[in-house]
């Protein structure tokens, strides 16, 4: 049986890397060495990123919540316990969403959550 040499699988698996690595700075980009661990690193950075970005969301939304509920005479804890007291299962984003756009409804929601209390 004849022998087989990785020479195709090889230069697959580098171009791969280079194509991911396109755009970087400095020899990251062109040479496959420093090539894969700046591939492999911000691969890594982007799974934290993901998991990140949910977390900066809810913060987000809470500071929107809390921003407008002070308008409204309370503070966000008080808010949040008076909605669900009042059975009003809005979640963070929707909460953040009325806030910005729409303060009337968000108001009256105010006004049931301390009614509720």
């Amino acid at each position: 049986m004849a022998r087989v040499k990785g020479a195709m699988m090889t230069r697959k698996r580098r171009k791969k890397v280079l194509k991911l690595a396109k755009g970087y700075f400095g020899s990251k980009s062109t040479l496959f060495k420093t090539a894969k661990q700046a591939v492999y690193k911000s691969g890594n950075y982007a799974y934290i990123g993901r998991k990140q970005k949910k977390r900066d969301f809810r913060r987000l939304w809470i500071t929107r919540i809390s921003a407008a509920a002070k308008l409204n005479g309370m503070n966000y804890s008080t808010l949040m316990n008076g909605l669900k007291k009042a059975d009003i299962e809005l979640n963070r984003k929707m909460l953040s969403e009325l806030a910005i756009n729409d303060a009337a409804a968000f108001t009256a929601l105010c006004e049931k959550a301390k009614a509720a209390l």
